[in-house]
């Protein structure tokens, strides 16, 4: 799996390189501000990109904009955030039209290199990997609970949601097909009245089904 890596620290970025290097990962670039990104991914095409929020020359928001115009450019490559910050109006816009394939995490709050790792490539899978405290900034909390319109069924389909799987993902964990699954996600999403799988974990987050530390 290629991957480049945005980071203006050089000892952080030197350290991502060999992470993902020793697990297996080819880093294909390391750079050190959003042009440098933009510049890389037109020139390596990678699997993935790892993005700092903050980068030169302001230091304010230069990396999560680089990662939005790859997401609209690039839309086959996997944007994964690593940042001390929520940047929430452009977070916003990173998950509101698609949610495949992108990750927001906070440094401070991976508590894990493996589940930092297994949060890339699940993101790189096609799946999502967002802190719960992303989620709790960038979405309104509803007062009610909605729990009580889903299925026990609806309820096993809405934690790996939550979880950041693929609808293939469910359908082979669950035992049913991928056009199944497809089906059950939609009709909760209706029922819990988000507008998709971002929105839907969040409450599953927020009434407590699942259990999930917040890199995966």
């Amino acid at each position: 799996m290629r991957v480049v890596i945005a980071e203006d620290s050089v000892l952080l970025r030197a350290g991502l390189t060999t992470l993902l290097t020793n697990a297996g990962f080819d880093v294909v670039a390391a750079v050190g501000d959003g042009a440098a990104l933009l510049r890389a991914v037109e020139e390596h095409r990678p699997d993935a990109v790892v993005v700092d929020v903050r980068m030169p020359p302001t230091h304010t928001d230069e990396g999560i904009r680089a990662a939005l115009v790859i997401r609209r450019q690039h839309p086959e490559v996997a944007v994964m955030v690593l940042s001390q910050y929520v940047e929430e109006r452009y977070a916003t816009d990173l998950l509101s039209t698609r949610t495949s394939g992108v990750g927001y995490l906070l440094k401070d709050r991976v508590a894990q290199v493996s589940d930092f790792l297994e949060a890339l490539r699940r993101v790189i899978a096609g799946g999502t990997a967002l802190d719960p405290e992303v989620i709790a900034q960038l979405l309104v909390r509803r007062p009610s609970d909605p729990l009580d319109r889903l299925t026990p069924r609806e309820l096993e389909v809405l934690r790996l949601v939550a979880e950041g799987h693929t609808n293939r993902a469910i359908g082979e964990e669950l035992f049913m097909s991928e056009k199944t699954a497809s089906v059950h996600v939609s009709r909760i999403l209706g029922k819990l009245g988000v507008g998709g799988r971002v929105e839907a974990a969040a409450v599953a987050h927020r009434l407590g089904i699942t259990s999930v530390s917040a890199s995966r």
